[in-house]
């Protein structure tokens, strides 16, 4: 299975700026047998940067969409749009689902809608720190699985990415936070290959790639992707700084070298 090393830009950069960052990165960045390198830039940037990339280095994704895919709804972008410029889009992050108060519904639907065009949707879900706290964790990650694959056939659920971003390990909120711990990870991971397996079958769990994002930096995602769940990172404010990205990616290919 590929390893996938996920850079979320969020809304950072001009459309100057995320060309000059890209240019460096398409630099310093060799194509590595089994390593799917991504980047995911603000919307006004996705045109651009689709004729610029070299998709064999850097892939693009989007970090949002409507899931209707196309009608009268003003200051939406469908996904079929987005079909010649991306390869991936995220779904339920966090900060969709929290701040701007996407319901199980728009999760699901999106996820329905990128498969349907093409698109292979990375379905994040998580739980807050009150949720950890009072023991609920593998409700709501369960939940949130199943909820957001509830469109999806069974033998399209292969074709979604999962990733894992604990809310209350997410060092954007501006909160001092304390990274999630690999074996925090690993159980979360085990939760939701055992979820796909009794919903899905076996090979279904062993074949859904897993993501973990939350905090990822240099100094921790190598421990992240020794585990033998992970198949790569969702990367937020690291993903800004080159080095930073760089080194990540380089330890990524390290270790998928070892394997």
């Amino acid at each position: 299975m590929k390893t996938y090393i996920v850079g979320n830009w969020k809304m950072n950069f001009s459309v100057g700026e995320s060309s000059l960052y890209l240019h460096k990165l398409l630099l310093k960045i060799r194509a590595a047998r089994g390593l799917e390198v991504v980047v995911a830039p603000s919307l006004v940037s996705l045109q651009s940067l689709s004729l610029q990339t070299d998709r064999r280095k850097i892939k693009l994704a989007a970090q949002n969409f409507f899931y209707r895919d196309f009608g009268a709804y003003t200051g939406e972008v469908s996904v079929s749009q987005l079909r010649s410029l991306v390869d991936y889009a995220i779904v339920g992050h966090s900060e969709r689902r929290y701040i701007f108060k996407e319901t199980d519904k728009d999760v699901r639907n999106k996820v329905a809608a990128a498969l349907r065009n093409g698109i292979t949707p990375i379905l994040c879900v998580g739980e807050t720190e009150s949720e950890r706290t009072f023991g609920e964790t593998a409700d709501v990650i369960r939940d949130m699985v199943l909820g957001g694959l509830s469109e999806v056939s069974a033998e399209d659920v292969k074709k979604v990415i999962l990733a894992y971003e604990p809310v209350w390990a997410i060092s954007g909120s501006g909160r001092n936070v304390k990274p999630a711990s690999p074996l925090d990870v690993k159980d979360v991971f085990s939760l939701i290959r055992e979820t796909l397996k009794e919903t899905y079958g076996k090979e279904t769990a062993e074949e859904t790639p897993l993501l973990f994002g939350g905090s990822v930096s240099p100094d921790n995602a190598g421990g992240y992707l020794s585990l033998s769940d992970c198949n790569g990172l969702l990367i937020g404010g690291a993903s800004l700084i080159a080095p930073k990205f760089i080194d990540i990616i380089e330890e990524a290919k390290r270790l998928k070298s070892e394997k």
